[in-house]
């Protein structure tokens, strides 16, 4: 069981994403780099960030890091709390509907990712198939 986020549970994620044909092909025209930002709340003390760099239904690149300027510029943030990243997770909130309540915030190309809502949501099935200790 890989605790979230680590860089243990960053690389099970890449892996299962590469893996994951549903993902592939709902993916497989996109191309950019998203940043994944969870930010501390009362059950985690820290910022930290996911890296993900996908490119045609793949990632080519996962980090993760407890610093933005450790890592790559990505065209995407998708930012939301701690806990909120639990529910997603954990199949509560729907990524997209995260972003329309408000309990997620998106920065970059809104227009961009709107065509991609069913990839977000492969990404999504993806993350909650990591056996995550949180």
């Amino acid at each position: 069981m890989a605790k979230f986020p680590s860089d243990e549970w960053v690389k099970e994620y890449m892996d299962k994403l590469n893996s994951n044909a549903d993902y592939q092909d709902a993916g497989s025209k996109w191309e950019g780099a998203i940043t994944f930002v969870i930010l501390k709340d009362d059950t985690f003390k820290d910022d930290a960030y996911i890296y993900l760099d996908l490119y045609h239904g793949k990632c080519r690149e996962a980090r993760f890091s407890n610093s933005l300027t450790d890592l790559p510029k990505s065209e995407f943030k998708y930012i939301g709390s701690y806990g909120n990243w639990r529910r997603l997770i954990d199949g509560e909130i729907d990524p997209i509907k995260g972003i329309l309540t408000g309990k997620f915030k998106l920065e970059g190309a809104m227009m961009k990712i709107m065509r991609y809502t069913r990839a977000a949501k492969e990404m999504v099935n993806t993350a909650s198939k990591v056996q995550s200790e949180f």
